[in-house]
């Protein structure tokens, strides 16, 4: 993912003001730095699990990803800054072997030179007397456009570029004098954030893109944002439970806390862009766009109990064609012990029979491995937790679905352990190395925990450990996955620190995330990329293209090894899967609440093709209002469908339940229940 700074814990408190400096100085690297480059390229080429050479073919990569991690909507170089890199496009190779790196620091002075005549121009040379009634489009995609050849084509690029974002304070009913302010105040921050850049802002940005051109989860960590990591697994802190990260000049969800506020309200995910934050129930809403991230971080921390609201792009969709969505979190401790499973239980009706239904939510599969060494009979286990709840709830219900969306993995052994609580004993899944070597990851215990209905609910953030899972159930035919297809992660990375191969630098040296095996499921297909299909689909705005591991493009590539030898318990067939298919593809024409969810669905994937948008002010607004209107529709919709005993009785399921993707899974388990499938 390109990243221009560090991901930052939301609710962390890591504020710390800098003065602009009045003359940039051209950034250079240390002697220090060379020598580190060295190593990353040392470590990735020897232990990586493909074992990719350094050589032009990765150079260019590099060069293209490096380029594009500085501006990849083609923004600010000209065709004369490309075409004086290109001597070193093939030449990168040659030059992190020797721990050569001007070339790239060259390349990132020539950006903030252009950059700041960017800002320049918005400051000084940019009329904001915008005609808003003239027919004219600001092109989105970078993909069909061009480095421009002259500052004149620039200076039209970026006219278009703020008359739209001043359309959306125009629209949104802001006096000229007043957008003309935020949005020089947006780029003001911007400038800021730039010009504080140093040496070692430089060097982390290259050696990451160095490490991604492996494989997207290779990457590299500075000391700095290897502490924030340790910060963010050590305290107890008070916001909304997410990390973020810093996407160009917006910022963006690059993780949702497992068991925080943020994970329970499912309303933002991974790679939404926040676009503004206001304070309270009716604050008023602040632009953050080219904010530091450490100033959003304040803007959106806070004490337990208060309210912060966002305005959100929702993952996949474009910024600039998508219509923000107003969100409410209210903020909570984010605590480790948050990520511990927990469970209710529902009455359900269903063709006029009562049945009770668990449903277990898993945020995250834990194991606390250093007091399990040490002994200790309580310690912290997904698997041991969820037996508990089992024990607390299996007499009491006709079935239990498990919620693992969001889920983005965790512990392998969990996800083992938490398999061979519902089949007798087998192969869960098979990892293998560099070498080409296999090993086994086995459930060894006979008993079964629980032997009744299951039903296994996923969404597109569901990675990793959750697809190890939700696939082992769905091979040994033990239970039905409902929901998105999951994300394709089917990598396993190992972090490794630099200071073990120098232990006489007296300096703390960066750490580097490496790929060193891959997941394959029982039957042998591997989890990359594909990740684990639904028996029962349900209506996803995420493509393949827009979100999860096939939208990397140097992601590893799908692959399929021999079966295991595994024995499938057949609870469920082809025939009960089909027949429940046949109900649910019903109700997808037939019930307004998964209507409705269909026509949201729609609009996304309509939003993420466009490829350029109207600058005409009717059209904008057309365009917007249509959105708003189908949005208005749906919240009214929820909003009858759970007072509405009629249309409580016509859906056959709890009325309270609001979430279309919970609500479906529990009537399909309960359709599974009433065919009598254990």
């Amino acid at each position: 993912m390109k990243q221009l700074f560090s991901i930052i814990f939301i609710a962390l408190i890591s504020f710390s003001g800098f003065s602009q400096k009045e003359k940039l100085v051209k950034l250079s690297p240390t002697q220090d730095q060379s020598m580190e480059a060295r190593l990353v390229a040392g470590l990735l080429t020897q232990y990586h699990y493909k074992k990719t050479p350094i050589d032009d073919d990765l150079s260019i990569v590099v060069f293209d990803e490096y380029l594009s991690s500085l501006d990849a909507n083609k923004h600010y170089f000209l065709k004369e800054d490309l075409e004086g890199f290109q001597k070193y496009r093939d030449r990168l190779d040659d030059h992190i072997k020797l721990g050569y790196l001007l070339p790239p620091y060259e390349v990132f002075n020539v950006f903030r030179e252009r950059f700041n005549e960017r800002m320049n121009f918005i400051e000084n040379e940019l009329s904001f007397d915008f005609d808003y009634d003239k027919d004219e489009f600001l092109t989105v995609n970078p993909d069909s456009l061009d480095y421009v050849s002259s500052k004149e084509e620039l200076n039209d690029r970026w006219r278009k570029l703020i008359k739209s974002q001043a359309l959306d304070f125009k629209i949104d009913d802001k006096a000229d004098t007043t957008i003309e302010r935020l949005i020089k105040q947006r780029y003001d921050r911007l400038k800021q954030t730039i010009g504080e850049y140093e040496s070692r802002d430089v060097f982390q940005l290259y050696m990451n893109t160095f490490a991604e051109s492996f494989d997207p989860h290779s990457s590299y960590f500075s000391p700095i944002t290897s502490e924030n990591f340790k910060i963010r697994m050590s305290q107890s802190l008070e916001g909304i439970g997410a990390t973020l990260t810093s996407d160009g000049s917006y910022t963006r969800v690059a993780s949702v806390v497992p068991g925080g506020p943020a994970f329970e309200s499912k309303v933002i995910n991974t790679d939404d862009r926040i676009l503004a934050v206001a304070q309270g129930e009716d604050g008023e809403f602040v632009d953050i766009t080219g904010w530091r991230l450490d100033d959003v971080v304040q803007k959106i921390r806070g004490p337990k109990g208060t309210t912060v609201r966002l305005k959100i792009i929702e993952a996949g969709t474009p910024i600039s064609t998508g219509v923000p969505t107003e969100i409410t979190i209210i903020r909570d401790k984010i605590k480790l012990e948050n990520q511990v499973p927990y469970a209710e239980v529902k009455e359900v009706y269903r063709d006029g029979n009562l049945y009770n239904v668990g449903i277990i939510t898993i945020p995250s599969f834990y194991l606390n491995f250093e007091a399990m060494r040490n002994g200790e009979e309580d310690y912290g286990s997904t698997t041991r937790d969820v037996k508990a709840i089992l024990d607390s709830i299996k007499t009491k219900v006709d079935g239990i679905v498990i919620d693992l969306r969001s889920n983005g993995g965790g512990s392998l052994q969990e996800a083992i352990e938490l398999s061979g609580l519902f089949i007798e004993k087998g192969p869960i899944v098979q990892i293998r190395d560099s070498d080409g070597s296999i090993e086994l990851g086995e459930d060894e215990d006979k008993s079964i925990y629980y032997e009744g209905p299951l039903t296994i609910l996923t969404n597109r953030f569901s990675a990793s450990a959750s697809e190890i899972f939700s696939g082992a159930i769905q091979d040994y035919k033990r239970g039905v996955v409902i929901g998105e297809n999951t994300f394709g992660k089917g990598t396993v990375q190992n972090l490794i620190s630099l200071n073990q191969f120098v232990p006489k630098v007296e300096d703390t040296l960066g750490q580097v995330k490496l790929t060193l095996a891959k997941y394959y499921r029982i039957n042998g297909s591997s989890t990359q990329h594909k990740g684990v299909s639904p028996d029962i689909k349900m209506p996803s705005p995420y493509t393949a293209k827009t979100f999860g591991e096939s939208s990397y493009q140097r992601a590893l590539e799908w692959d399929q090894i021999r079966s295991s030898d595994f024995k499938p318990t057949n609870y469920i067939d082809e025939n009960i899967i089909a027949s429940l298919n046949e109900k649910h593809e019903k109700r997808l024409k037939e019930e307004q609440y998964l209507r409705n969810l269909k026509n949201d669905v729609d609009e996304a994937i309509n939003q993420q093709s466009m490829y350029r948008i109207s600058l005409n002010i009717k059209e904008r607004k057309a365009e917007n209002e249509k959105a708003m209107e189908r949005r208005n529709a749906a919240n009214e919709l929820n909003e009858k469908i759970s007072s509405d005993p009629g249309f409580i009785n016509k859906i056959n399921t709890d009325g309270e339940i609001k979430d279309p993707y919970l609500r479906e899974g529990i009537v399909v388990l309960a359709d599974l229940i009433a065919m009598g499938i254990g």
